[in-house]
């Protein structure tokens, strides 16, 4: 069978999106926040895509669950960032269990360690950011959020040493 004429173009996300993909939006008294939820390769990628948004100059904060290690580094260029991100990505979305904090004066995205994503931000513009993602607003999302001790994270070796090199590439110095 062929077909004739301008197929609609299906977006990747639309595509595997599951039904507890979406986020919460609201706006506090200074400030927009939201939570996002989708599964794990896919807020880990959003969180990268979205790190595009923020200044060329940013600050970061790294907190390694299992180990019990925080890191920081200002005004770190955001293309290096994104970079020492992209190395880990894989790791992350397969094993969780770090906070990673990436923000300016006017935004913050944190990818914490259940693996769920949270902006807070000065405008509203993330909202039409994440519905252009292909997420939907809702009232509540189903959260991955729950209490773990550092020893209720299953063993990620790879991961904690990738963190550890992701800290020394970067300049972060211990918090």
């Amino acid at each position: 069978m062929w077909f004739r004429g301008r197929q609609p173009e299906t977006s990747v996300w639309k595509r595997f999106r599951t039904a507890a993909d979406g986020f919460v939006f609201s706006k506090e008294d200074d400030y927009y926040s939201a939570h996002v939820v989708a599964h794990a390769e896919r807020i880990v990628d959003l969180f990268l895509t979205l790190t595009e948004q923020l200044p060329p100059a940013v600050d970061v904060a790294l907190f390694d669950v299992r180990g019990s290690r925080k890191w920081r580094g200002e005004r770190l260029a955001l293309p290096d960032v994104r970079d020492a991100l992209t190395r880990i990505r894989a790791l992350l979305a397969a094993a969780g269990g770090a906070e990673i904090a990436v923000y300016s004066g006017e935004d913050q995205l944190t990818l914490n360690p259940m693996l769920e994503m949270f902006i807070y931000a000065r405008t509203d513009r993330w909202l039409y950011l994440l519905q252009g993602k292909g997420l939907e607003e809702r009232r509540l999302v189903r959260t991955n959020s729950w209490k773990l001790s550092r020893h209720e994270f299953q063993p990620a070796p790879e991961l904690e040493q990738a963190l550890s090199n992701m800290a020394n590439s970067l300049g972060l110095v211990p918090a």
